[in-house]
């Protein structure tokens, strides 16, 4: 394995999360809210993944797909680097002394590494906006439970019900004035509990699946080639993870909808699931979640592999130069 170079890599790692999150996030809203809905007293609110798009879209226009954007965007940049550049500083220093293919598990052991890595950046970030994305739902659910019409909630929603009035500049200070700043890491067991399984499963898959689209006497695959490896990889480890996905996001949501439960930990939250709502509960999102995770892993380990940062400090060099 060669010598990495890690600015080129962070602006990969950068580049590769901007352009993956911006394509992706509506979805990953509407995941957010199908995940964090509970059955209380009849219907639940969204049916499904394409009912929830609609009455989101409906009831908060099309910038309330994009709500939790601005925070996620910011923070994808170190998100991303440290999983990308974490995973292949692992590898390289995982290397076999003959240069060889790495044995799986070490590269279970570098992407369990990454995994670690990068909740440094993911729990503050997803904290922020699982609070900014659920926000409508829990509007809708306050009107719903007022009036008992859908038609009811969407005017509610219309009408600035206190919708998308905080900000994550908000409830970051609120966090830190009201349990320090280790309130922005509320969550981080669930966390890890996802990443890292996550990054054991996808890190070792793609490398098997991007390798086999390597260019005669190189270790570079085609853009096309990445992306269908990132796509296969990330729908397979997103599956296996969104049981603790779940829980994770209904521990991260600080104030949950009227007559919703609360969770202490994951155990209690896992209990409760299961007893309340069944097991089938843990696979809420999971559509969505794959329709999110797939593309933007897919996306990101094609631009990762371009090799955008290389060129830009390659130009960089020759203009100072």
């Amino acid at each position: 394995m060669s010598e990495i170079s890690l600015p080129s890599k962070i602006i990969n790692g950068a580049v590769a999360g901007i352009a993956g999150v911006t394509c992706v996030f509506p979805i990953d809203l509407v995941k957010t809210r199908l995940q964090n809905q509970q059955i209380i007293d009849g219907k639940p609110m969204y049916r499904n993944m394409a009912d929830c798009f609609i009455k989101t879209a409906r009831s908060e226009g099309f910038f309330g797909l994009y709500k939790g954007y601005a925070v996620n965007v910011t923070l994808i940049t170190p998100e991303k680097a440290l999983k990308l550049v974490g995973n292949d500083f692992f590898r390289y220093v995982l290397r076999t002394s003959d240069g060889s293919r790495l044995p799986l598990y070490r590269e279970v052991m570098a992407g369990a590494g990454a995994g670690l890595c990068q909740v440094v950046a993911t729990t503050p970030m997803e904290l922020l906006k699982i609070q900014l994305q659920d926000a409508g739902r829990k509007v809708h659910k306050k009107a719903q439970v007022t009036t008992g019409t859908v038609e009811a909630t969407l005017n509610g929603a219309k009408a600035g019900v206190g919708a998308g009035s905080v900000t994550a500049i908000d409830i970051t200070r609120d966090l830190i004035r009201t349990r320090g700043f280790t309130g922005l890491y509320k969550g981080l067991g669930a966390t890890l509990a996802r990443d890292v399984p996550f990054s054991i499963l996808y890190f070792p898959l793609f490398a098997r699946l991007n390798s086999l689209g390597y260019a005669p006497g190189t270790e570079k695959a085609s853009f096309q080639h990445s992306f269908v490896a990132g796509c296969a990889a990330a729908c397979t480890a997103s599956v296996c993870v969104n049981p603790i996905d779940v829980v994770k996001t209904r521990i991260q949501t600080l104030k949950q909808a009227e007559g919703e439960q609360t969770y202490s930990g994951i155990r209690d939250c896992f209990i409760k699931i299961w007893q309340m709502e069944g097991p089938t509960a843990f696979f809420k999102g999971a559509i969505p979640r794959v329709l999110v995770i797939a593309p933007l892993f897919g996306i990101a380990q094609g631009v990762y592999y371009v090799g955008v940062g290389e060129f830009v400090i390659d130009r960089t060099r020759r203009l100072v130069g």
